[in-house]
């Protein structure tokens, strides 16, 4: 269901870039996906809108910018303490997606929009250069599906399920 925040900043905001600004692909110490059973390997996934803001151009062009961080991790079994040195392989991106601003939108609008609405967005190239990165690393064949967010469903943390 799109409610009239999302709906303003949806008319109110045009995309106008899509970009990769990090990406960390690395194997773990004494790993080599090649030569490895792969069998029996966990994958770990993360997915995040982690900032938003918005810019103006040299050109008085307003644009919102949303950083969204994706990753995939692999290892060999499910300990609930893993830290970040705990896996076999890593592949991690910072997405940023760039949206030109026709209209003024107020903070609820835009925060609507980067949390229900940039993933959309992000989510086919994050799927391609995953698939491609793990044929490049020699890494089990991953095919992420069309679409896979939080069942949070963009809920921020203080919101509540009462339907006042």
């Amino acid at each position: 269901m799109v409610n009239s925040n999302l709906q303003e900043a949806i008319e109110n905001l045009k995309i106008s870039d899509l970009y990769v600004r990090d990406l960390i692909c690395k194997c773990g110490e004494g790993f080599d996906p090649k030569y490895f059973d792969m069998e029996g390997l966990i994958f770990q996934t993360k997915h995040m809108v982690t900032k938003s803001e918005v810019v103006q151009s040299d050109d008085d062009l307003k644009l919102f910018r949303v950083f969204v961080d994706v990753g995939i991790k692999w290892s060999s079994d499910a300990k609930e303490e893993q830290t970040d040195l705990d896996y076999l392989a890593l592949i991690e991106a910072t997405y940023v997606a760039e949206y030109r601003i026709t209209s003024e939108l107020n903070k609820e609008c835009l925060d609507e929009f980067a949390l229900r609405n940039v993933s959309y967005h992000v989510w086919p190239y994050w799927r391609e250069l995953l698939t491609s990165q793990c044929e490049r690393m020699r890494l089990p064949r991953i095919i992420l599906p069309t679409v896979q967010f939080a069942e949070n469903h963009g809920k921020l943390p203080e919101q509540e399920d009462n339907p006042d």
